[in-house]
């Protein structure tokens, strides 16, 4: 009868049985939070160490202004697509059309502006609109009639390559005719230069780009929502977040900022190719991953997908500059992507 009689409050649990539940303490559990919160700081971390590491080895030829900022311009492109790349990656999807939609409105900019005789600033928007409307078709596929992103941009990605080379008829409009008639087209392949370093146009656009989308994700609520439907698009939804309106948001501003990639790209090139920029998909998805943006989504940010092609970069001109051959620049690349997401599980577990 003493027991039965006892009140509610001695029946709660004791304050160490409660504080038994808590998550894992300790060095290894704060490093693991510390890299998931804040995934940038290995791709940062193995940027520094490459950059110490070839530069020990060509000392003056690799740190010299024209080879760093050559890095940068050669990873110009390939960063701007990389950048709508993690907008998709980071809600869980995949855009393997990146390429081809950049290749595409570069090619309409400049068939529309010396087939069709629009001024170049027409020509360019046209390029501009066709990005942004490939890319609102592939988010309206996933986010309204809930196919798969893989194979929707799979799907698109064939088509827009196939109608890019119809279009064409894989003709290259020359450098000496874009000078003469339209050098708007070749806006971002201007040069500045500061403290001896010459930068592109298109240098600094992937350089505003990049802070322009930083700090969108993370000071926004369309950021916001962008993680939210990465992490867990029922949660999402039951906190209130439009996933179909942001889905959409996401792929037809990935679109829009591949076309300005592809204006971008007759800049760098100084010609409209329909063959330029053929291994867009694999290069940006490649400095995604390295940059530490989960392939599972709702983690990552923009500045690690930069510090990921500029390791590409730096990787490729060392080993150029150290007369190796090319294909260990893949080989490591590959391994460095194998590596990327091995630590990315780990840090995933770490913090659980």
């Amino acid at each position: 009868m003493q027991d039965a009689s006892r009140s509610g409050s001695d029946l709660t649990p004791p304050a160490e049985t409660v504080a038994h539940f808590t998550g894992p303490t300790g060095i290894r559990a704060r490093i693991g939070n510390l890299l998931y919160n804040a995934p940038a700081i290995v791709p940062l971390f193995v940027l520094l160490v490459a950059v110490a590491v070839f530069g020990a080895l060509l000392g003056d030829r690799f740190f010299s202004p024209f080879a760093l900022t050559l890095i940068l311009q050669q990873v110009a492109i390939i960063g701007i697509v990389a950048s709508a790349q993690s907008l998709v990656i980071l809600t869980a999807g995949i855009d393997l059309s990146v390429g081809a939609v950049m290749i595409l409105s570069s090619v309409i900019m400049g068939k529309f502006t010396f087939d069709l005789g629009f001024p170049p600033a027409l020509g360019v928007l046209c390029g501009l609109l066709c990005g942004l409307i490939f890319g609102t078709i592939s988010g309206i596929l996933v986010a309204i009639v809930k196919l798969p992103p893989f194979i929707v941009t799979l799907g698109m990605w064939q088509i827009v390559l196939a109608v890019n080379f119809l279009y064409s008829g894989s003709e290259v409009i020359r450098s000496q005719d874009i000078d003469a008639e339209a050098p708007l087209l070749k806006f971002f392949g201007n040069t500045v230069e500061i403290g001896g370093a010459v930068f592109t146009y298109g240098v600094t656009l992937l350089l505003v780009l990049v802070a322009v989308l930083a700090y969108a994700l993370s000071q926004t609520a369309w950021g916001r929502h962008v993680y939210a439907v990465g992490d867990d698009k029922d949660a999402a939804a039951l906190a209130g977040v439009n996933v179909t309106r942001t889905l959409i948001s996401v792929y037809a501003l990935g679109g829009l900022i591949c076309a300005f990639a592809g204006w971008a790209l007759i800049g760098r090139i100084g010609s409209v190719s329909p063959q330029a920029g053929q291994l867009a998909n694999i290069e940006s998805i490649t400095a995604v991953v390295i940059g530490g943006i989960s392939l599972f989504g709702g983690r990552g940010s923009v500045a690690g997908t930069l510090f990921g092609a500029l390791i590409v970069g730096v990787f490729s001109l060392g080993l150029r500059l150290l007369g190796a051959d090319v294909q260990w620049t893949y080989l490591l690349i590959g391994v460095l992507i194998i590596a990327a997401v091995t630590v990315d599980q780990r840090i995933r577990r770490a913090a659980l």
